[in-house]
């Protein structure tokens, strides 16, 4: 008998559903991740249940720390040379801009009045102090 040899094909592996599985969980880290503002240091704001602001185009964010060190562009940096930068801004510009006071709620009274009489001094139009919402006790 005259058996006829099979041809055997090399096994197909279908990579698609991988691709689309992969494409999936992409997506899905793409939407879930969580971007920090806040440079690398770690500061409680307040809580608050009054209304947010519209957030400026053009603001200055400034955040003080629990221990009172000042961080602006994520630099450390002191009273003295925050004053430097800010009055190195156009006299125009800053009374259109905001300062946006981001400091930790531990953080000491006199040290939030000292920066915002530095943005005074150096001629912003709008303070503002973040903080977080408060949440609705149950």
């Amino acid at each position: 008998m005259g058996f006829r040899r099979r041809i055997q094909e090399s096994p197909k592996v279908d990579l698609t559903p991988m691709i689309d599985v992969v494409f999936l969980l992409l997506i899905f880290f793409m939407i879930s991740t969580t971007f920090i503002e806040r440079p690398g240091l770690s500061i409680n704001l307040p809580a608050s249940s009054s209304e947010q602001i519209k957030q400026s185009k053009k603001e200055v964010q400034v955040y003080l720390s629990e221990n009172g060190d000042i961080y602006l562009h994520r630099e450390k940096v002191s009273r003295e040379e925050l004053l430097q930068h800010l009055m190195d801004f156009d006299r125009m510009t800053t009374e259109k801009m905001t300062f946006l006071l981001m400091a930790d709620k531990a953080a000491l009274h006199g040290n939030v009045v000292q920066l915002m009489d530095v943005a005074k001094k150096a001629g912003f139009g709008n303070l503002a102090i973040a903080t977080d919402k408060k949440k609705e006790s149950q």
